[in-house]
């Protein structure tokens, strides 16, 4: 978005020092202009549950508590990669849509808080359909026909979003309908997230 230089760094956010390690990269990197942060009952299924709640969930808390003092000095912002498993409920996924609705819960009432003490830093939750990344593909193949959308464009809207400070992205653009689907005639939800699968159990 005209900037002459964009910086990153790989990390896996399963790993517990990964979150510090990005947030430092930002703090002392002194080209980075540091201005925002870019941020898925038996015991096999606790096991992935933990997992998804480190890195879908604890993860994206660490990083942002370590960040918010760097971000009240430069006016920043906090954009945060959620899903539309964070918005309604499917089949099949209960670790990763838990730790999206648990994300979305945070980050709304961390915007309250900073929004009632006049802070000057924005939070931007981004809530994504199914896009093309390969896991992703991988996960569904053979089990919905729900199209994906491209992952360049996604990340496109994101770094908008970011940008220009907005508190909500929806993309591709209909998931905010689906959204608003569910609240007014939530059997219509049900059975159009039911019937999207090719999976009976």
């Amino acid at each position: 978005l005209g900037a002459q230089k964009a910086f990153y760094i790989a990390a896996d956010m399963a790993n517990e020092a990964d979150p510090d390690k990005v947030v430092d990269y930002a703090l002392e990197n002194p080209f980075s202009m540091w201005k925002g942060m870019w941020i898925t009952p038996n015991e096999t299924m606790l096991i992935h549950e933990c997992f998804f709640v480190k890195v879908n969930f604890f993860s994206y808390i660490q990083m942002a508590w370590k960040a918010l003092p760097s971000l009240e000095q430069n006016k920043g912002s906090l954009v945060v990669v959620s899903s539309l498993l964070g918005k309604i409920t499917s089949p099949f996924v209960a670790p990763y849509s838990s730790t999206k609705f648990a994300l979305n819960g945070f980050f709304g009432s961390l915007r309250h808080e900073l929004a009632m003490k006049k802070s000057n830093v924005s939070i931007s939750v981004c809530t994504l359909g199914l896009i093309d990344t390969d896991s992703a593909m991988e996960k569904v193949r053979g089990v919905t026909d729900v199209p994906a959308y491209p992952a360049t464009d996604a990340a496109l809207n994101i770094i908008i979003t970011g940008s220009t400070r907005q508190p909500e992205l929806f993309y591709p653009w209909f998931t905010y309908f689906i959204v608003i689907t569910k609240d007014w005639f939530p059997s219509l939800t049900d059975y159009m997230t039911q019937n999207s699968y090719n999976y009976i159990p």
